[in-house]
């Protein structure tokens, strides 16, 4: 008697999910020690109030912009919808004072609707969160995998909750150099104001 078998199909699905999967880990683990190395090399400080926040180089922006337009534009009747950032599928960001948080949640590899979110496949368990400079945000932004963004090239940014008022203002500045770095790479910004929903 012999055991159960995978398809071929199935097989080769799964090695490549799990490709893309150690992809994505590796490029936003090497963009992270990308972002923590001027911390190690010049130490923890704060941005004051007149600190301009150093723009992507042309050079990153150009080639994210090259592999993101490989990503379909947005379908605004998919996203418009969504009222919650814990029902966005496609990648988001929360802009704090100094760095912005990427989250991504990865497609999942299982195409059957059986157990989906429960026990046995959780969303949360796709999901990874990203802290990276703005400058950093091209290299991070290509290395999000294409199925990572079922909506289309639209991602949504929100503003850091728990950041004290005297860094809002340093917050904001946050918030639109990373939207102008975002328009710059071809990406749809849906803002999201604190209440939830389009700002």
């Amino acid at each position: 008697m012999t055991g159960p078998s995978l398809s071929s199909s199935g097989c080769i699905a799964a090695a490549q999910t799990s490709f893309l999967r150690s992809k994505l880990l590796l490029a936003l683990a090497s963009a992270l020690c990308m972002a923590a190395t001027p911390v190690l090399l010049t130490g923890c400080n704060r941005a004051s109030a007149g600190t301009t926040i150093a723009p992507a180089s042309p050079q990153a922006v150009e080639a994210a912009r090259e592999q993101l337009d490989l990503i379909p534009p947005p379908a605004k009747s998919r996203y418009m919808a969504i009222r919650s950032l814990s029902e966005w599928e496609n990648p988001y960001l929360t802009v704090q004072e100094n760095v912005a948080t990427l989250h991504v949640t990865q497609a999942d590899a299982n195409q059957s609707t059986l157990g989906t979110g429960g026990m046995l496949r959780p969303v949360a368990a796709r999901q990874q969160n990203l802290t990276v400079r703005v400058s950093d945000l091209p290299a991070a932004l290509d290395a999000v995998p294409q199925d990572c963004w079922p909506y289309g090239r639209v991602i949504a940014i929100e503003e850091a909750h728990d950041a004290p008022a005297s860094s809002r203002p340093a917050v904001r500045r946050n918030v639109e150099a990373a939207i102008k770095t975002l328009g710059d790479l071809g990406v749809v910004v849906y803002e999201w104001n604190e209440g939830g929903g389009l700002r």
